[in-house]
């Protein structure tokens, strides 16, 4: 059953680009109410997308927005812009955390401050933010936490080239498994979307090259899929490592060319997508 986003809060982190700020117009349009929780206040060389700018599109689509500068690493930042949000818009009845920081560098490669950064916005900001807003979602009607994470697969083969990288993902897939079923006295859903492709975010445009990009699908698939989940009843869809696409096929999608980069490049696997 679809239940209304129209004025609900949605608190999502990284929302200043790619599948954040998507996954944000998406539940705008539906007529609620957004915090946009990110670092980008100022543009940056590269990359396109501030909060401020999201902000505006949010309102664009008939949403209401709240922009909040917000490094996920930091308690009292996150802390404080929880507080904000629940004094703006009156509580707070989903979390997404999407905010993330990959680094695919192997064991020998990877410099421990970069293996400290992935953890603390991959896992430990996960299981963070969703600690801090759990007190105001017990009080939802509909409460969800999504994570933007991979299914669990104790394979070798997704340790081996970046287990660093692999670890700090599943870190956030094991706050799905464990906190969905540590809340689900509360009706608190607690659930993983991962792509079933690349999807064309800045980080693949600016990280690799122009072919991959192409093959990859847009963040709107991600979006629709994470539109799906958020407006299910959080009583009976919880605890689940949702694919994008397998979930919009069981929803009735059928045109999926509609959210390909290029028409005629087939599209590429995502990481931590195990043969069907």
């Amino acid at each position: 059953m679809h239940t209304q986003l129209k004025d609900k809060v949605v608190f999502i982190t990284g929302a200043s680009r790619g599948i954040g700020r998507e996954i944000a117009l998406r539940c705008a349009k539906e007529g609620a109410k957004i915090v946009v929780a990110a670092k980008t206040a100022e543009p940056h060389v590269k990359l396109a997308g501030t909060i401020y700018t999201v902000a505006a599109e949010i309102e664009k689509v008939g949403g209401e927005a709240l922009p909040l500068v917000v490094d996920v690493r930091d308690e009292a930042a996150v802390a404080e812009a929880i507080e904000k949000a629940v004094a703006g818009f009156g509580g707070i009845d989903v979390l997404v955390n999407n905010a993330s920081a990959i680094n695919l560098g192997s064991t020998l490669d990877i410099p421990m401050k970069r293996f400290d950064l992935i953890f603390s916005v991959n896992a430990r900001a996960t299981f963070m933010c969703s600690k801090l807003c759990i007190p105001y979602l017990k009080k939802s009607s509909n409460p969800h936490i999504l994570n933007l994470s991979p299914p669990l697969s104790m394979q070798a083969k997704w340790f081996k080239k970046h287990v660093a990288y692999t670890m700090s993902k599943y870190g956030m897939s094991m706050c799905t498994l464990g906190m969905a079923e540590e809340f689900k006295k509360d009706g608190i859903a607690v659930n993983s979307l991962w792509p079933k492709t690349l999807i064309a975010t800045a980080a693949i445009a600016v990280n690799f090259s122009k072919l991959i990009y192409h093959a990859s699908r847009k963040p709107s698939i991600v979006a629709d899929a994470a539109y799906e989940i958020l407006t299910s009843d959080s009583r009976s869809v919880t605890g689940n490592f949702f694919i994008d696409e397998q979930l919009l096929k069981i929803r009735g999608v059928t045109n999926f060319k509609k959210y390909a980069m290029h028409r005629y490049i087939p599209v590429i696997a995502d990481i931590f997508i195990d043969d069907e």
